[in-house]
């Protein structure tokens, strides 16, 4: 029994290599599951691989299964799977020979009903929220008029096309448009570059820079619009120095852009009637506001000149403004001359009181004292002159006296020297003798003056001075009486007098007449 049981039993069962049964497990694996709906929870996601591939697992309460996206299944997908997110993923169930493993390909991916979706939105809304992004402070206003708007949109579907309509009819202006994917792979990406492309034009800039932007996007399920729940998405609207409006689905979608948006608008056709006044309700205002103006500019004017016709009744006529200073003035010319009468005899009087003190021998003694003064200066000026040319002559000797053992050249400066001092020495006399000749001229002008001012002129013009017996001039007749000898001067000399009274001389030195002899015509006498 024993040498039975240690040899080789004979079997009939097939003998395979590891490759073989693996690959076989691989084809009857993928042969029962050809196609496969799965339900799970996304676990272990980091997004996709350097290579474009997706790696994770779907789990649930019991069980857990690996899951690969292959890289162009993963960019045609609706949205990005996340972890923690509930979804259905359809594919097939293959195995990985290389370490005994079971995975399923999926082929496309759906979120687990429309509330994982919702709690997925509410949970980004509460983050994004925390961080201020959707608060109202951030919001800023639409410009009433925008010279340039841009859009931000896919440019081959109707919304574009009801917004360019919808503005031409309200008030055209200028518009940009960025073209961008709406739904898909890398929508996202797009929108949010658009906003900031927008937004990094510059003001002056050979593309000008919209005053407003609008991001829109047509009605569609909640798969369709995921792409403007995307945080980068949002955070662009939200960082956007450009007010934006947000016109994605209809008016019951709602979308995180909404609430980072500065405005929403319930369409993009409504967009568009938000980003641009009508401009014929504006022309038809400013046509109202101008006959207002014009109705009030009358009004105001018909008021001022009532107001200036009262004031015209008030005011005084011509003649009564012009009344009294007409009587001033007639007043003035009336007595302008006894006032010139009187300002002449004050002026004579004033200047018969100065001419009073000017004394002849006072101006003959200033005369002889500045011309004992110049005749000093005179002196003066000329011994200072001879000592100056005596020095320079002493100069000039010891100067030859030195220079008779010096160069030629040495000479030629000293006979330069020598005539530069002669020409010195004229300079002096010409300036000596301009001097002299300037003060003999001022001495000559004062003597003019005083002779000017003399009362001998006067007396050569046929006055008199009267003197008293102490030689002082008479002025005044009410000063001297009767019988008072007085002398009197006259241009050639002084006679002697006796005052009378009256005025007239005495009747013994009166001269009466010759009377004319009888007979003779010629010595008849005059009537008058």
């Amino acid at each position: 029994m024993s040498n039975v049981f240690d040899s080789d039993s004979p079997t009939n069962l097939a003998e395979y290599s590891v490759s073989e049964l693996s690959g076989s497990i691989k084809r009857t694996v993928e042969t029962a599951f050809d196609q496969v709906r799965v339900r799970g929870e996304i676990s272990g996601y980091r997004g996709p691989h350097s290579s474009g591939h997706a790696y994770f697992a779907l789990k649930d309460d019991r069980a857990r299964i690996d899951a690969v996206i292959w890289k162009g299944t993963f960019s045609r997908l609706k949205f990005r799977p996340e972890e923690g997110m509930e979804v259905i993923a359809t594919g097939k169930v293959t195995t990985f020979p290389g370490s005994s493993k079971y995975q399923i390909v999926i082929e496309t991916l759906e979120p687990a009903g429309a509330g994982a979706l919702m709690a997925l939105i509410e949970e980004r809304k509460r983050k994004l929220g925390a961080e201020g992004l959707f608060d109202a402070a951030r919001k800023k206003r639409l410009p009433f008029m925008p010279r340039v708007i841009g859009v931000v949109t896919s440019p081959t579907g109707a919304v574009i096309r009801d917004i360019l309509h919808r503005i031409s009819d309200r008030f055209p202006v200028h518009v940009l448009v960025w073209p961008v994917k709406v739904q898909g792979e890398g929508s996202g990406e797009e929108v949010a570059n658009a906003i900031r492309g927008f937004n990094a034009l510059e003001p002056a800039g050979a593309i000008p820079r919209p005053d407003v932007l609008i991001v829109a996007r047509g009605g569609g399920s909640l798969e369709d619009l995921w792409s403007f729940n995307d945080e980068i998405v949002v955070r662009a609207a939200a960082e956007s120095r450009i007010p934006l409006i947000s016109a994605v689905g209809h008016e019951t979608d709602w979308t995180l852009i909404d609430y980072a948006a500065d405005v929403r608008a319930p369409t993009p056709t409504g967009a568009a009637e938000m980003a641009v006044p009508v401009k014929a309700e504006l022309e038809a205002q400013a046509a109202a506001l101008a006959a207002r103006l014009q109705g009030c500019m009358n009004r105001q004017m018909d008021q001022r000149r009532q107001s200036v016709r009262a004031l015209m009744r008030a005011l005084p006529s011509l003649d009564q403004l012009l009344a009294l200073p007409r009587r001033r003035f007639d007043e003035a010319a009336a007595g302008l001359g006894r006032g010139l009468e009187l300002n002449t005899i004050n002026k004579r009087r004033g200047f018969e009181r100065v001419a009073a003190h000017l004394r002849p021998d006072l101006l003959s003694g200033r005369i002889a004292e500045r011309r004992q003064t110049l005749n000093e200066r005179i002196v003066r000026a000329e011994r200072m002159v001879e000592r100056l040319i005596d020095r320079s002559k002493s100069r000039v000797g010891r100067a030859e006296a030195v220079f008779a053992t010096l160069p030629a050249r040495l000479q030629a400066q000293t006979g330069r020297a020598r005539e530069h001092l002669a020409n010195l020495v004229r300079h002096a006399d010409t300036a000596t003798s301009h001097r002299l000749i300037r003060a003999k001229a001022a001495l000559a002008a004062q003597d003019r003056v005083l002779q000017s001012l003399s009362y001998k002129n006067v007396l050569k013009r046929g006055y008199a001075v009267i003197r008293d017996d102490e030689d002082r001039p008479v002025s005044q007749a009410a000063g001297v009486s009767a019988g008072t000898a007085v002398s009197i001067e006259f241009s050639d000399g002084r006679i002697g007098a006796v005052t009378t009274e009256g005025g007239l001389p005495p009747a013994s030195l009166r001269k009466r007449p010759a009377k004319p002899e009888a007979g003779d015509p010629s010595k008849q006498g005059s009537l008058f």
